[in-house]
């Protein structure tokens, strides 16, 4: 391998979105330069922090039947017995909850935890409370969406939180999607709730880091349960 192949292999991709911010900080830290040294390299440093929160690296996603993968990167907060956001039209009895808290260093990048038909996409207005508050799932701006699958109906919610202050969905209802395919972001830190049938067979742990498209969080094919797939606190 060329060192040229072996540099373009160990750069990590940068999505879209970032494209336009990377730029701005880019142009602030060049402009900060020419007046100050001490402020540019702080721009700099800013201009460097925001090229990582944009990437997007590569993920081999497991791809066997009935699996469910974590659809963000970071840390399972908490997992809980919750009805869903009435806007999803999911369930009016509580399901598992699994939340995945992303900070501002994890990539931001949301894949769908499942293959199947995105069936609804619901944009809910809110507060910008701490994503990491269970107020967070009720109060703050979210957008939620439902994948259907042979065996399931998956929910899926993007939530706003302190920082966080612009939600980004990439799919439309009707669309087909393949688990661990991109389906959106959320800019500067927040959190995604996934929303399962009670008695489904988890595979995770509070506290537990999560590799969004990678990290099988469930198992639809396995029989599951209260008292023997996790705790509720």
């Amino acid at each position: 391998m060329s060192v040229l192949a072996s540099i373009k292999k160990s750069i990590v991709p940068i999505h879209r979105e970032g494209y336009r911010f990377i730029a701005i900080a880019a142009a602030v830290t060049i402009g900060l330069f020419l007046v100050s040294t001490f402020f540019g390299m702080i721009a700099l440093g800013l201009t460097i922090w925001t090229a990582l929160f944009f990437r997007d690296p590569p993920r081999v996603t497991p791809l066997r039947e009935g699996l469910v993968v974590s659809p963000a990167d970071g840390t399972i907060s908490q997992i809980a017995l919750v009805t869903p956001p009435r806007e999803l039209d999911l369930s009016d009895v509580p399901l598992l909850r699994v939340s995945i808290f992303m900070n501002v260093f994890n990539v931001h990048v949301n894949r769908a935890p499942v293959s199947g038909r995105i069936e609804r996409i619901a944009y809910k207005p809110g507060i910008f409370l701490n994503a990491d508050l269970d107020k967070a799932s009720e109060d703050n701006e979210r957008n939620g969406l439902v994948f259907r699958t042979a065996a399931a109906r998956i929910g899926c919610v993007q939530i706003a939180g302190l920082i966080a202050r612009r939600i980004v969905c990439f799919v439309r209802e009707g669309e087909e999607i393949g688990a661990g395919e991109r389906f959106g972001l959320i800019r500067f830190g927040s959190r995604v709730d996934v929303y399962l049938p009670t008695g489904t067979h988890l595979q995770v742990a509070e506290g537990q880091i999560a590799t969004a498209g990678e990290t099988v969080i469930a198992d639809l094919s396995m029989p599951g349960g209260r008292d023997t797939a996790f705790r509720v606190n």
